[in-house]
């Protein structure tokens, strides 16, 4: 049987680390790519010297600063290009290793936390795509409740998005996150057994 690979997906302050805690918290490995980009950043991680020699200001005593990295490519296509060559294929590794790992111990399924799926037409890659959804106040209500978040740099980051509206359209499932955590908690509890009844 091949194993389900599952997109987790969603805007900024749409719940998807939670929801993404959820399904492990039920025995679904989660890849989270966010965290695993962080791990090859920091000292003795296998983006560092790459990096460093495109980027050499970018690290400092040995690990990938990302702020100061953020700062060099922003609005610089040429730059994010040059950064993807060296981050996409240690991440590609990695996630290949994890799919392996959890093959192996026996999963059916597993989910893929990736914020920007649709924006970098990843779809292809995955059987099903979970977004994860709220109204936009409440999400508005999230973002600005967060340290170092202005409304500037919250309307910068949708502005990078796809709207909420197409992501759900796009979804093969939805989990609204407008509600208490355990309303979530059974939400993700229902999608995993309908899940685990398809082929």
């Amino acid at each position: 049987m091949t194993i389900k690979i599952l997109g987790l997906t969603g805007s900024i302050g749409m719940g998807k680390s939670t929801v993404g805690k959820m399904f492990e918290r039920l025995d679904v490995p989660v890849y989270n790519v966010d965290a695993e980009v962080h791990k090859l950043y920091l000292p003795g991680g296998a983006a560092v010297e790459p990096i460093s020699k495109e980027f050499p200001e970018a690290v400092v005593d040995g690990k990938v600063e990302r702020p100061i990295l953020s700062k060099l490519v922003l609005g610089n296509d040429e730059a994010i290009k040059r950064l993807e060559k060296i981050v996409h294929p240690l991440v590609g590794l990695n996630r290949s290793n994890f799919i392996s790992n959890a093959e192996e111990n026996g999963h059916s399924m597993i989910v893929i936390d990736v914020p920007l799926i649709f924006e970098t037409k990843g779809e292809k890659n995955f059987h099903k795509i979970i977004v994860v959804s709220a109204p936009a106040d409440v999400q508005r209500a999230r973002v600005l409740s967060r340290e170092n978040m202005s409304a500037e740099k919250f309307e910068s980051i949708l502005a990078r998005q796809v709207p909420d509206a197409k992501k759900r359209e796009l979804a093969d499932y939805v989990i609204d996150t407008n509600c208490s955590e355990d309303e979530t908690l059974v939400q993700v509890q229902e999608l995993i057994e309908t899940l685990g009844k398809e082929n």
